[in-house]
């Protein structure tokens, strides 16, 4: 099945998944500062204190809070706490991964949950509720970029998601690269064993598969990028539940633009 059209656009950088304020040591330029503020969170069913920062957040996203800006959230779960009584079935060890290159970018000692970073900047402990909306509140703002999403399922396991548009950022040399996370909410678990033996866990935004569409550089901010991913399906599925968010990130981890899509229910 198949949704959603495709607009033409004049300049076009055709990639395939296998691309004002100013910033040009990070190799952006951007042509305004009216984008969402991308909010991510690592967290685990494992950990005594996510159940809370997962709350704090559901709450941001859906509004609870005043902000100047709009916010993106996307989930984690990383599967290093899965030795103490309970395997958190959202977790993976990609996670890990890029919890690590923050913690690396950031210059921090070590990895912990619960634990948000904001525009790949800045960081915090994620149920802190003032410091997480002081860094929400400091955090730089990009344009968000003006893709256009078209789905389809191939097969019965599989959603490729095909983007065109533009970044409305221009990309130097050292280009960055357009990420794309398939995530879910609305997930309720009960918890039979460990850190919260006896818990109901709801959890939202878990990300549940993320690819590159492309990288790209030497663009101007209206370049259209083009390009398509592919993403292998769990069991359970539920397009109703699911989202895609897209986002721009230097290769020093910061965020230069992000973009949500709901997928459509006849998916």
């Amino acid at each position: 099945m198949s949704s959603s059209t495709l607009p033409s656009y004049g300049q076009t950088l055709f990639t395939h998944g296998s691309s004002s304020s100013r910033n040009e040591a990070n190799g952006t330029v951007a042509e305004s500062t009216d984008g969402p503020i991308l909010v991510e969170l690592f967290s685990s069913q494992g950990c005594a204190t996510s159940p809370t920062a997962e709350l704090l957040l559901s709450r941001l996203a859906r509004g609870d809070f005043q902000l100047d800006a709009p916010v993106i959230v996307l989930a984690y779960h990383v599967d290093y706490w899965d030795h103490m009584g309970w395997k958190d079935p959202y977790g993976l060890s990609q996670w890990i991964v890029r919890q690590k290159a923050y913690v690396e970018a950031l210059k921090l000692d070590t990895m912990f949950t619960p634990q948000v970073v904001v525009q790949g900047r800045a960081q915090c402990v994620a149920n802190d509720e003032d410091a997480l909306l002081s860094a929400i509140a400091s955090a730089p703002r990009f344009p968000a970029p003006t893709f256009q999403a078209n789905f389809q399922r191939p097969t019965s396991k599989s959603l490729q998601v095909t983007l065109i548009g533009a970044l409305r950022t221009k990309v130097d040399n050292n280009g960055v690269n357009v990420m794309v996370a398939l995530y879910e909410s609305g997930l309720v678990n009960d918890c039979p064993a460990g850190e919260n033996t006896g818990k109901v866990l709801s959890n939202d935004f878990v990300v549940r598969k993320l690819e590159k569409l492309c990288n790209v550089m030497d663009i101007s901010a209206k370049t259209t990028v083009l390009g398509t991913v592919t993403f292998t399906l769990w069991d359970g599925f539920n397009s109703k539940k699911c989202f895609v968010a897209v986002f721009v990130q230097n290769n020093s981890n910061q965020i230069f633009g992000s973009q949500n899509f709901q997928l459509p229910d006849d998916i």
